[in-house]
């Protein structure tokens, strides 16, 4: 049962498994384990991104291809529930049909950017997905009567996924029961199947022609495989998966704007879990998405403490400024990268593999 569930893709090595059925468990239980509304945000967009970079991991670390338009299937799948709910209403039917005409369109363009861009060498295909980004980026701006422009969509979900709707008068373990906790579960159990549907991908004979194709695409090719219909069918795959990610962080939000879902800042911190957690292996999305989020979180948080502890040294409590996070971040991914050149996965099953030989 569990080698269907996972693919026969196991963590293959103790210290990981753990890591990663704790990551599973606060999740599971973070409304409970950790109470207050900035904890149960920050559970939810790791849920979000979980999935986003799992997504982005498919073409950059199974299938070799660098792309910056990742981002773009992300807006689109939560324009679609935007734009749907907006004009239908906060019905179960509008977000149906937000999900899946954002995924019709995440279809059609990811398949033409595939098309027409994957012939093309790595870095030629890389300035083209940023190019069309930004192209898609400067449209949802100005289609204001679509989109909102730069104030974005405001919007209304169904009634069992607003904080309003309280079916318990009680709280259950100090928790209250709300459509916000149902919300949250939704999106848990959401991320949960779409993971393992990665890895279903992965480890199938599909995903094992897509790893052949990065580790040397000519000779995938002189052996048979059509190696520009194995690459746009992973590119049209991440970015529906990328769609589905963006549906999720709008049902959450119950907000979108180009600044939110549209972001490059959003591709360079998918590129930067992806390295700590580690190329090629979706378990690394999980681990640098807890990782990176917690930090970029509550870094601010523990530099405001050591700055306070330290008001009696004035330089120490300058470096310890809040203001400095974003320099703090930047020296701990550095770290990350010099001691985990791998990424967190590959660091601990490499460890797993010298202990077995």
């Amino acid at each position: 049962m569990l080698n269907r569930l996972f693919s026969g893709d196991y963590p293959r090595s103790k210290v990981l498994a753990v890591i990663l059925v704790a990551i599973l468990i606060g999740l599971a239980f973070a409304p409970f384990l950790f109470p207050g509304v900035k904890a149960l945000s920050v559970a939810a967009k790791v849920l979000i991104f979980v999935v986003l970079v799992a997504s982005f991991d498919l073409l950059l670390g199974y299938t070799g291809i660098v792309s910056f338009a990742h981002t773009m299937f992300f807006g689109i799948g939560a324009y679609g529930i935007a734009v749907a709910t907006t004009r239908m209403g906060p019905t179960w039917t509008a977000l149906g049909v937000g999900i899946g005409g954002a995924l019709l369109l995440s279809l059609l363009l990811s398949l033409a950017v595939g098309l027409f861009s994957l012939r093309v060498r790595a870095i030629f295909f890389a300035m083209i997905t940023l190019a069309v980004a930004a192209a898609f980026q400067t449209l949802a701006s100005q289609l204001s009567d679509i989109t909102g422009g730069e104030d974005g969509l405001t919007f209304k979900v169904p009634e069992i996924l607003s904080p309003s709707f309280e079916p318990f008068d009680d709280p259950f373990l100090g928790v209250a029961i709300d459509g916000r906790l149902i919300c949250y579960y939704l999106l848990f159990v959401t991320a949960v199947a779409l993971v393992l549907a990665l890895l279903r991908i992965v480890n199938s004979p599909f995903g094992r022609v897509l790893q052949a194709i990065r580790e040397n695409e000519f000779r995938a090719e002189a052996i048979g495989y059509r190696v520009v219909v194995y690459r746009t069918t992973s590119s049209v795959l991440s970015a529906l998966f990328a769609t589905m990610a963006g549906a999720m962080l709008a049902l959450w939000l119950r907000y979108n704007g180009p600044d939110t879902s549209l972001s490059f800042e959003i591709m360079m911190d998918c590129l930067l879990i992806v390295v700590i957690g580690g190329m090629g292996t979706i378990y690394g999305s999980a681990i640098g998405a807890v990782l990176f989020l917690v930090a970029q979180s509550y870094l601010q948080d523990l530099l405001r403490l050591g700055h306070e502890a330290t008001s009696g040294l004035p330089w120490v409590s300058a470096l310890l400024s809040p203001d400095r996070w974003l320099l703090w971040l930047g020296v701990l991914f550095v770290l990350s990268v010099y001691y985990f050149p791998t990424g967190v996965v590959g660091r601990l099953r490499a460890a797993a593999a010298r202990k077995a030989a």
